[in-house]
């Protein structure tokens, strides 16, 4: 199961994400709309990071995930800071939660985990139930130009005192798709390292491709911005990020 091998240290590798940048873009967004109290759904939380820093800050807020491992650092976060948040573990594709949110968000290229467009219309498809009519769907992706000129062949190796890791990109046959293969080692009580591999894929699409998928899914298209910015994308733009709306007629 994705990210069951280092649901553990996912948090210490992923220290440097710009976490606070996403929630500014989310917490903007509301405001724009004019959100009063919003129910929130959170697909692909991971480990509850954004989750619980919109508890803290009042929200109505729930996440759902794949992983349990995930979730059960989740949980033990929302804990820890004297938080409570429902956690659900099921496939975005397919996830049925007997109820509707007025905003779903999808975060730290989550939806890049869709490795076909079928997918993506399984994921905006099933999201589209989730939402009240008028809804918000706000989701961020890698961009294609970013898959192909700087994430392909990405190589990264750290050292710490109890956790070691080597990070290698490599693209593979389809169109826009990379393959991330992880070896962490976490240092053990008796100084023996235990070694995790993972192996992700990641995929990108054209602006053209999200732009179709969005329509056909029942959604209109708000605004589209780039690299946590108030401006449009731009051919070299690496993050993009919608905001988009459930219309009325069921797709």
């Amino acid at each position: 199961m994705m990210y069951k091998g280092f649901a553990n240290v996912y948090d210490e590798l992923m220290a440097d994400a710009p976490y606070s940048s996403w929630l500014t873009w989310v917490e903007t967004t509301l405001k724009e709309e004019q959100l009063q109290e919003p129910k929130i759904l959170e697909v692909g939380c991971g480990t509850g990071t954004i989750l619980a820093s919109l508890c803290e800050k009042g929200y109505q807020a729930e996440g759902l995930d794949v992983s349990e491992d995930m979730l059960a650092v989740a949980d033990q976060k929302l804990k820890n800071k004297g938080l409570q948040a429902l956690l659900t573990c099921q496939d975005m594709r397919y996830f049925d939660m007997g109820k509707q949110f007025d905003v779903i968000i999808v975060l730290c290229d989550s939806l890049n985990y869709l490795t076909s467009i079928n997918d993506m219309e399984k994921a905006l498809k099933t999201i589209w139930d989730h939402l009240r009519p008028g809804g918000k769907l706000l989701f961020d992706v890698h961009s294609l130009y970013y898959v192909n000129n700087v994430l392909s062949y990405y190589s990264v190796a750290d050292a710490a005192e109890d956790i070691s890791y080597i990070w290698n990109v490599f693209p593979t046959d389809a169109p826009g798709e990379v393959e991330h293969e992880l070896s962490i080692f976490t240092q053990r009580q008796d100084s023996l390292y235990i070694r995790y591999d993972e192996l992700h894929r990641q995929r990108a699409y054209s602006m053209n491709d999200y732009r179709s998928v969005i329509k056909e899914c029942g959604f209109s298209i708000k605004r589209i911005t780039a690299d946590f910015t108030s401006e449009a994308p731009v051919e070299t733009s690496e993050r993009l990020f919608f905001n988009v709306e459930k219309i009325l007629q069921n797709p």
